[in-house]
């Protein structure tokens, strides 16, 4: 919808089996039911946010991955984890964060945070409006 070719990582404590636990292979099902409902997608996981953002942490954690050193959209295990994480690189790091913005439903669905402010509202409705246009 903006011009940019999505790299999906799946994200977790384990990059590629370095860690055993439920939670890691909930992430690694996840990723295998994924790459099966639309395998053109750009996906991999499970791995670490150092593993799907830093080039060379990717070439030592997954040098197989085919999206690991260059993920531009980050997937969570679980709801607790992406607010974190969204609030912290929002926080300390100085990002936008737009939304939450819900996929998968039949119309465009987005939420506010209570700290929301006037302009995280407004870039809100405007993504919400974009994609009920399209």
């Amino acid at each position: 919808m903006f011009g940019i070719e999505p790299t999906v990582g799946m994200l977790s404590f384990s990059t590629k089996g370095s860690a055993k636990s439920p939670e890691v292979e909930k992430v690694a099902e996840a990723t295998k039911i994924a790459h099966e409902l639309d395998p053109s997608v750009k996906l991999d996981g499970e791995m670490q946010f150092d593993a799907a953002f830093v080039p060379s942490v990717a070439a030592q954690k997954a040098p197989g991955s085919t999206v690991a050193g260059t993920v531009k959209v980050f997937i969570f295990p679980e709801l607790q984890s992406g607010n974190i994480g969204y609030k912290i690189a929002q926080r300390f790091g100085n990002f936008e964060a737009i939304g939450p913005v819900l996929q998968g439903l039949n119309k465009p669905v987005s939420d506010l945070s209570r700290g929301a402010n006037e302009e995280d509202v407004y870039k809100t409705a405007i993504l919400t409006a974009a994609q009920a246009v399209k």
